[in-house]
């Protein structure tokens, strides 16, 4: 589902001040861009930023980036954000293929992938943010200690990404194709899909996944 095109999105984009820009040039500090050694979370394709919002308004403690490539979607993340002014939230309009080109090794300690696009297309498999191509990405970016958590309603997708995972050798645990009914349904944050697609009564999928390195830890 695609947000229509909101005149004026990309410029605001370009001059908001929560949006930044040449993210590039913060590769290896973002830590000092928030002011603080806190761990840093990432979402990627986050969508209208109700799930970050929420976790950074409940975890003060942890900085937190939001990455959306679709000015006009991520333009109402922003508007959350102008409301909320949590000094621990940043976003990024930036496409997830040159994640290794913003963070550095080791760098992020957690990734979302919340309802991300299906591209349901067998030739466009990996474009898909749970292949084994951004599974490679990921390993680049991740703490030794992260990990990736993953959530979606597509079926087709998630056993897609659970294959993927284990293809990289990736360690899965709290896996459930019914989040909402599991033992991990406490403290999960819904994003604004989630609530349309769980009240229309489709079940939501879950894995974390770790690095093959971390197996045994």
């Amino acid at each position: 589902m695609r947000l229509r095109n909101i005149p004026g999105a990309r410029e605001e984009m370009l001059v908001n001040p929560y949006v930044i820009q040449e993210p590039e040039t913060h590769r290896g500090h973002w830590r000092e861009l928030f002011g603080s050694d806190r761990p840093l979370h990432i979402e990627i394709g986050m969508g209208k930023g109700q799930f970050l919002t929420t976790l950074a308004a409940q975890n003060p403690e942890i900085s937190y980036l939001g990455i959306e490539k679709y000015a006009s979607v991520l333009l109402r993340a922003v508007e959350k954000q102008e409301a909320l002014a949590l000094p621990n939230l940043r976003f990024l309009r930036f496409d997830a293929e040159d994640l290794e080109n913003i963070f550095a090794e080791g760098e992020v300690d957690r990734i979302y992938l919340n309802f991300s696009d299906p591209w349901p297309k067998d030739r466009h498999a990996k474009r898909r943010l749970t292949s084994t191509r951004f599974l490679e990405r990921y390993s680049h970016v991740l703490a030794p200690t992260g990990y990736v958590a993953f959530k979606t309603d597509n079926r087709g997708l998630f056993d897609f990404s659970v294959e993927q995972a284990q293809e990289a050798g990736w360690q899965l645990s709290e896996v459930t194709y019914d989040l909402h009914h599991s033992p991990y349904a406490e403290g999960n944050i819904m994003t604004e899909y989630e609530e349309r697609f769980s009240a229309q009564g489709n079940p939501i999928c879950r894995f974390a996944a770790r690095m093959p390195e971390q197996t045994g830890n």
